[in-house]
């Protein structure tokens, strides 16, 4: 149940049943000569329809610009400053809360969102703290990466082991193109696993990464994988997301 597919009396039918709701976050950034620009994004909105699809969850719109700073090396990155991000995390969660969600429950799909992500968080109880007042009982926000949720991550283990890599992962490739296969595009990547390491700022990474990979081999994403991730994730998910309801 998308939240932008229903009316305002329909959002109040659903909170007189769930005080839960399902943001997905990513990013807008290059993921090599095989990935789309929005792999980050589409990930996390794959898997949020997901669960929301099987278990009658509602989901919000996409955040879709995210922490890329040092993608902005390759054509169509698009990042926003720590700051920013906080900031726009805080007046979201805020709306929903005032409407009476308790439990926000993000899905990541970008590795560089975690440490923004989790100071918003901070940022939206300390407003409640600094005032001195308690926080809507029940509130409580998490973030889940999907890509690290237990079996996702064996399986991915299983099916590429050390050629996963770190980012333009084959597994997420293969993910986006389980949802739109007409985007799917095999190439021949020299090296076919790309280099590991270290970086700082945009120029850096695209001196250190110049075909924009690291550490994965994407050549060997396929529809069919993408298949057997999404329904790993799905399933992980709801799991993941039903015990947060209860806490």
């Amino acid at each position: 149940m998308q939240l932008q597919l229903i009316t305002w009396p329909e959002v109040e039918t659903y909170l007189a049943r769930s005080k839960g709701i399902i943001v997905p976050i990513g990013s807008t950034e290059q993921h090599g000569p095989m990935g789309l620009v929005g792999t980050d994004a589409l990930c996390a909105e794959i898997v949020a329809g997901g669960i929301g699809d099987q278990i009658d969850a509602l989901v919000a719109p996409t955040f879709s610009i995210g922490m890329a700073q040092h993608h902005l090396g390759f054509p169509g990155s698009m990042t926003f400053r720590p700051s920013t991000l906080i900031a726009v995390l805080r007046d979201a969660v805020t709306s929903l809360v005032g409407h009476g969600f308790r439990r926000i429950y993000f899905i990541n799909g970008h590795g560089g969102n975690v440490a923004t992500v989790q100071a918003a968080f901070a940022e939206i109880y300390a407003e409640y703290s600094l005032r001195g007042e308690a926080a809507p009982q029940g509130l409580r926000c998490k973030l889940a990466n999907w890509f690290t949720y237990p079996n996702v991550m064996k399986l991915a283990r299983d099916l590429y082991g050390d050629a996963e890599g770190s980012h333009a992962t084959p597994s997420e490739i293969s993910l986006t193109w389980y949802a739109y296969p007409e985007t799917a595009q095999k190439r021949v990547l020299d090296p076919a696993r790309a280099p590991d390491g270290h970086f700082t700022d945009a120029a850096d990474y695209r001196a250190t990464f110049p075909d924009g990979r690291m550490g994965a081999d994407s050549s060997l994403a396929n529809i069919e994988d993408g298949k057997r991730l999404f329904d790993t994730a799905v399933a992980d998910g709801i799991a993941d997301y039903k015990r947060f309801l209860e806490e």
